[in-house]
């Protein structure tokens, strides 16, 4: 059962998985955001698509026998393109683009040679199965290092950054989600390589400053594009309004040395001098406002300030801290001397009433089933009061910290983003 809005894509999509005449039904659109009144009259009138009564539409699917073409099953094969291409540059810059191999940004042509030169940044052998990678629920595809390579060269990244990619490849995360919202991906870099590479950790962490730090985001796009089969607009990829972000996504290198905590990768199990990569998805990041007490006469509140910031993130994510070692180290003076703490605090103290959290849709719709079915906190949510007050995010291990940036102004930036895994990167040197 399908809102009427993607017919296309369910039946391309049943045929793809080998199901070409599977029984399909359609409901008005769109299904968010209305009421459960107003969802009883999509399930009482007819299928907008077929002109038949809906509910009889779905009983008649799951009961009358399938005919001989119901039964019929076969798989769509994926095609790779021809092995060579015969002519000019340009024109073979008009071939990628043309056929949905790019970010729309000129590439750096995957000729042979620069395949070549990228596969020497590592020492497994070009014909490795390095994972398989999905935009959603999708068949996933699988793909060796080679093929890695080539989105690689085609990012611009230089060799001695294609063991991250490697290890962001292995993780199976495709930085393109064929969810209808427009998602965002981010990844954490820690470990030595952050200065062999020259990655900027410090002023414009985030920004357009660094080649390692641009190249890594954009070729997590591509690869997520050309062996994840995402990014196809009404097919793959289908973010109502888009992301921004998913042009190159966040990368984050952190700031080890001027943080007052361990980093990151070492909180999920590492040792210091070990190259890691962690990823996240969620829906993007904001920076913070004007701290509380912020007067000549006070200190920056930074606890409250995230707080308020956190309010309006959506519980389904988690919360990922951007903290400037600015930020990071006030705090620590104000009483956090460890992630721990701030992180306790902020699960405490980011709240919400009962009644505003079932007003969300996203808590009916992806947390009330939940619930039914006995999972906490969600179960015990939802028996409480309307007035009763309970945390915004499920588990305190939906915050996640991070530090980096320039110390030129103390302020943070936060993530509406959860974390996914951590991958090593020294296994694909």
């Amino acid at each position: 059962m399908v809102t009427k809005a993607f017919k296309e894509l369910a039946i391309l999509n049943a045929a793809k998985r080998g199901m070409p005449h599977e029984r399909i039904c359609f409901t008005p659109h769109p299904v968010w955001g209305k009421t459960a009144d107003e969802l009883r009259v999509y399930v009482d009138g007819p299928d907008p698509v077929s002109g038949k009564p809906l509910m009889k539409e779905v009983v008649d699917g799951l009961t009358v026998p399938l005919s001989d073409d119901e039964k019929k099953t076969g798989m769509v094969s994926v095609s790779v393109g021809p092995p060579t291409f015969t002519d000019t540059a340009d024109n073979l810059q008009d071939y990628y683009l043309n056929n949905g191999y790019t970010d729309f940004l000129p590439i750096i042509l995957p000729t042979e040679e620069k395949v070549d030169a990228m596969l020497k940044g590592t020492s497994h052998h070009p014909d490795e199965v390095v994972g398989k990678m999905a935009a959603g629920a999708y068949p996933a595809w699988s793909y060796t290092v080679k093929q890695v390579a080539a989105s690689a060269v085609m990012s611009g990244a230089r060799p001695e950054y294609f063991p991250i990619i490697l290890a962001i490849a292995s993780s199976g995360i495709a930085s393109l989600f064929s969810s209808t919202n427009s998602f965002a991906f981010a990844m954490i870099v820690n470990g030595p390589i952050r200065d062999k590479l020259e990655m900027n950790y410090g002023i414009g962490a985030l920004g357009p400053f660094a080649q390692a730090n641009a190249t890594l985001g954009r070729a997590w796009t591509l690869l997520s594009k050309n062996l994840g089969n995402g990014g196809i607009p009404g097919d793959t990829y289908l973010g109502s309004l888009g992301n921004n972000l998913n042009y190159n996504n966040v990368v984050i290198a952190e700031n080890e040395e001027a943080s007052p905590w361990p980093p990151f990768h070492v909180q999920r199990g590492f040792k210091p001098e070990e190259n890691v990569v962690s990823l996240f998805r969620g829906l993007g990041v904001v920076p913070g406002q004007v701290a509380r007490g912020s007067s000549v006469n006070e200190s920056p509140q930074f606890d409250y300030q995230m707080s308020d910031l956190f309010s309006t993130f959506t519980g389904f994510f988690g919360a990922l801290i951007i903290a400037d070692p600015l930020v990071a180290v006030r705090l620590k003076e104000q009483g956090y001397d460890t992630k721990e703490k701030l992180i306790a605090w902020l699960y405490k103290n980011t709240t919400q009433t009962v009644k505003d959290y079932k007003g969300r849709n996203y808590s009916y719709l992806f947390e009330y089933p939940q619930a039914l079915q006995g999972r906490e906190p969600f179960a015990t949510w939802y028996k409480l009061p309307d007035d009763a007050v309970i945390p915004h995010f499920p588990r305190p291990e939906s915050f996640n910290i991070v530090v980096t940036g320039g110390q030129t102004n103390a302020y943070p930036q936060a993530g509406n983003l959860s974390y996914g895994v951590s991958v090593s990167i020294d296994k694909w040197m």
